[in-house]
């Protein structure tokens, strides 16, 4: 019997990479990682080989850079989309875009389920969630970071620990305790257990 496949928005940082072993532990699935380039530029370096190291049965790196520029941030940059009139909505405008992308490989995968790697506030958790169940409402979503009765990690300490015992031994640092998201719009950083695993 053929195990069932879910699609991971890899960006390729603790997060996702613990979550590989993660979804094989927890659910048995077969992991097909998606990585979705919208212009972050040397971050999608090493990334086949840090996939299939910690247990991905594919990578897809997908160019979204023109696609983005045209169709989300050209549209916002016309509206004046700017939060507060401070902040450039790089991280949120991307979510659309990466939503659409992983819905078409899950498609293309037969795939039953889409995980996302998002923590924080929620924010980046509903704009991917209500992205995918627009366009795939049949899909699962799973999101571990909300999953705490089989997410035991909450820090990077505990991801870097999770995936050593599964023989992933990467160089990630406990020391880094900011999360970035690079676009080919802006950067953002924040305080994190680690990246936002959005893939993007």
């Amino acid at each position: 019997m053929m195990k069932e496949k879910v699609i991971l928005a890899y960006s390729g940082g603790l997060d996702t990479t613990a979550i590989i072993p993660w979804l094989q532990e927890n659910f048995g699935y077969d992991v097909v990682c998606c990585c979705i380039d919208c212009g972050q530029g040397s971050e999608l370096d090493g990334l086949e080989e840090r996939a299939k190291l910690s247990g991905a049965t594919k990578l897809y790196i997908e160019d979204l850079v023109d696609d983005f520029c045209d169709n989300y941030i050209m549209p916002c940059v016309k509206a004046n989309a700017i939060y507060e009139n401070k902040y450039l909505l790089g991280t949120s405008m991307a979510r659309p875009a990466i939503a659409k992308r992983l819905v078409e490989i899950a498609r293309k995968e037969g795939a039953t389920a889409i995980c996302h790697g998002a923590t924080g506030k929620g924010n980046d958790q509903i704009r991917f969630e209500l992205g995918i169940k627009a366009l795939a409402p049949d899909l699962k979503i799973i999101a571990p970071w909300r999953m705490t009765d089989v997410w035991t990690m909450q820090s990077r300490e505990d991801e870097i620990e999770y995936c050593r015992q599964h023989g992933i031994h990467l160089p990630f640092s406990a020391d880094n305790s900011y999360s970035r998201d690079r676009n080919l719009w802006h950067i953002s950083m924040r305080p994190g257990a680690g990246g936002s695993g959005a893939g993007a």
